[in-house]
């Protein structure tokens, strides 16, 4: 399976991935899980989000385990963040299935394998999509807005791919029959690195979102205009940035100037315009916050020496999310007392939260570098996950 998708949407230069919703590498993703699926003899079907699901047992019937993950990619991603969840999800069944040959043991519970749709938000600008919409946290009309760089909005994605996205919407019947969700993800940090634990349980997410900065200064030429008489909105800029770094560090939190566009964008011109995308993450709400607010009070007062408006828009926001904490100590139990550790990065599992039980998994990452063609994890370490989740699930599914 792993080498099977391997080279879909794989970026012959960079070596990274570049599989952005409703794109071709997309629709190659969603292809090879659907073959998944039906190579497996699961009931497959795709939901009215676009997010893609493999049922054993009646999905009807309530009170189902799900596990998966997402396909897609940030740009120039790794290998393994999302498509190690749905690899590991279809193995894990492999090997559940195999257990249960000759065992008085069966299937108590509905089971599920599902790939959620534009968990990156590397083409919209919003992460988890699919399970916004499915869990009414992102509305249809506020999707419909999302428009990609070329100005392609998310609905013209969606038909464009060959889905309705007159449909896309809540699903709360959908969601009322999910009695427990586990995802498994390649740890996206050195938690587990030093230790004995190939698999680790998440404890909670902590609370992250994103701000589009726009610097409005005067475009000029750059070779007349002194330097007194400039309104430079890239030097507001810049200086946001150091300040960000300043202020994440004082505080014990993250924040990142990830992605810039700049208008005109010529080399001999001063800009116009420059956006900039902040993410911050901290270990709590109030932490949050009030970074995020000394930083756009940095941004404002460099601005007025340099003659440049500054206007902060929250483009998204996920609160903490503490999982489930009797799914997560049935999980470390299941699997022997494994570590269990916080992350600062978003998922599925954690949109889903507020809606059905969730928990994860995660898997050992030596060098705890993902977003990034470096990203990786060794295949004793993954096999290690495949066990822990054929393990989860048989716990919660077959007892």
């Amino acid at each position: 399976m792993w080498a099977d998708l391997l080279p879909v949407g794989r970026d012959s230069g960079s070596g990274g991935y570049r599989r952005y919703a409703w794109t071709g590498a997309d629709t190659d993703c969603r292809a090879w899980f659907r073959a998944q699926a039906q190579g497996r003899g699961l009931a497959y079907e795709v939901d009215r989000n676009g997010n893609q699901w493999a049922w054993l047992g009646d999905p009807a019937a309530g009170d189902a385990v799900v596990t998966g993950s997402h396909l897609d990619s940030v740009p120039d991603g790794g290998a393994f963040d999302g498509p190690l969840g749905v690899v590991s999800s279809f193995a894990a069944l492999d090997e559940l299935r195999e257990r249960e040959r000759g065992r008085e043991t069966v299937l108590r519970r509905p089971l599920a394998i599902v790939n959620f749709g534009d968990e990156e938000g590397a083409r919209f600008g919003l992460a988890c999509v699919g399970s916004r919409l499915a869990s009414g946290q992102l509305t249809p009309a506020h999707a419909a807005k999302l428009r990609d760089a070329d100005g392609v909005s998310l609905p013209q994605a969606m038909e464009a791919a060959g889905y309705d996205p007159e449909a896309i919407g809540p699903d709360p019947e959908r969601l009322a029959r999910i009695g427990a969700f586990v995802e498994l993800h390649v740890e996206q940090g050195r938690a587990l690195a030093d230790t004995p634990h190939a698999v680790g349980v998440a404890s909670a997410i902590w609370p992250h979102g994103r701000w589009r900065f726009d610097f409005h200064g005067e475009a000029n030429h750059a070779g007349t205009t002194r330097l007194e008489d400039r309104r430079d909105p890239m030097l507001t800029y810049a200086n946001t940035v150091l300040a960000a770094r300043k202020k994440a560090r004082l505080a014990g939190a993250l924040a990142t100037f990830g992605k810039v566009s700049v208008e005109p964008n010529g080399v001999n011109a001063i800009a116009s315009l420059v956006r900039g995308w902040l993410d911050s993450r901290a270990a709590d709400e109030a932490t949050l916050a009030e970074v995020v607010a000394e930083i756009e009070r940095a941004a404002v007062e460099r601005g007025a020496r340099d003659g440049v408006e500054v206007r902060v828009t929250r483009e998204s926001f996920t609160p903490v999310v503490e999982f489930a904490h009797g799914l997560r100590d049935e999980l470390s139990k299941l699997l022997g007392g494994v570590p269990v550790l916080p992350t600062g990065a978003g998922h599925d599992a954690g949109i889903l939260s507020a809606s059905v039980p969730t928990a994860m998994l995660f898997v050992r990452n030596p060098t705890g570098i993902s977003h990034s063609p470096a990203e990786y994890a060794a295949e004793d370490d993954c096999l290690a996950g495949v066990t822990a989740l054929a393990d989860v699930l048989e716990g919660l599914a077959c007892r």
